[in-house]
């Protein structure tokens, strides 16, 4: 569970709801279930146009990874590749054939498996690199989605306020409805940009993060793997990749 972000959210939310008490407003005035309509629908909608339904659908898939954050844990695969080297100089590569089917992560065993094989490393190498290449491409596409959220979101916003005003318009003969139209056109605009720049903007900077943090995580592993494959010692192994942890 990533409390950073939970607590990002709250406090965010919460400084714009105890700002608007201080400021003598009623929190009741920031609920408009027509201006979160107006605002989420649209905004969910006009994403679905521009997105393919995969990439829309790993968005959705990767969305919880700002709460609950996968595990990178590049101590544990430096230790992981320094234990490979070391069985690979005692046993020969072919050792390595029970770690690859015991691996669960899947890049990992395909770059074991590619080791064991007999691959050059150079062509271990080039087929690792262009698995991390198209990984990293369909995650950022994915972590986008929320960025081009976050790009459309204000301006649904203006929207859904210029469907309040064209309602108090449509009312002017009627007092009691003014008030009803005019909230729902500011509080859309608060939705709107709110939405924007305290979830959906920093949702995607988050995410591309992790994306950033994967590629390291595989480009140590790759380099690893190219090493066990050039018979370099354990020592200068652990030497080499202890750079990425820095």
């Amino acid at each position: 569970m990533d409390i950073l972000s939970i607590i990002g959210i709250l406090l965010a939310i919460g400084a714009v709801i105890v700002g608007n008490l201080l400021g003598g407003g009623d929190t009741g005035q920031l609920f408009q279930l027509t201006a979160f309509l107006i605002v989420t629908g649209g905004t969910v909608g006009a994403v679905m146009i521009q997105t393919s339904l995969p990439v829309f659908i790993r968005a959705i898939f990767i969305m919880r990874w700002v709460f609950v954050t996968p595990s990178f844990n590049l101590d544990d695969t430096v230790e992981k590749l320094v234990r490979w080297s070391q069985m690979s100089r005692r046993e020969g590569l072919l050792a390595l054939e029970n770690a690859s089917d015991e691996e669960d992560e899947l890049f990992a065993r395909k770059a074991l498996q590619l080791l064991v094989d007999g691959n050059e490393p150079e062509t271990i190498r080039q087929i690792m690199e262009t698995e991390i290449s198209i990984m990293e491409h369909s995650e950022l596409q994915a972590a986008r989605v929320f960025e081009s959220m976050g790009g459309y979101s204000p301006t649904i916003g203006i929207i859904g306020a210029v469907l309040g005003l064209i309602h108090v318009m449509n009312n002017l003969e009627d007092p009691s409805q003014l008030g009803e139209g005019i909230a729902t056109a500011f509080v859309a605009t608060i939705y709107g940009v709110g939405l924007a720049n305290l979830v959906l903007l920093p949702m995607a900077g988050k995410l591309k993060a992790l994306v950033h943090k994967q590629v390291i995580q595989y480009e140590m592993l790759v380099e690893g793997i190219v090493s066990i494959a050039d018979g370099e010692n354990p020592r200068n192994l652990e030497s080499k990749l202890q750079s990425y942890l820095r």
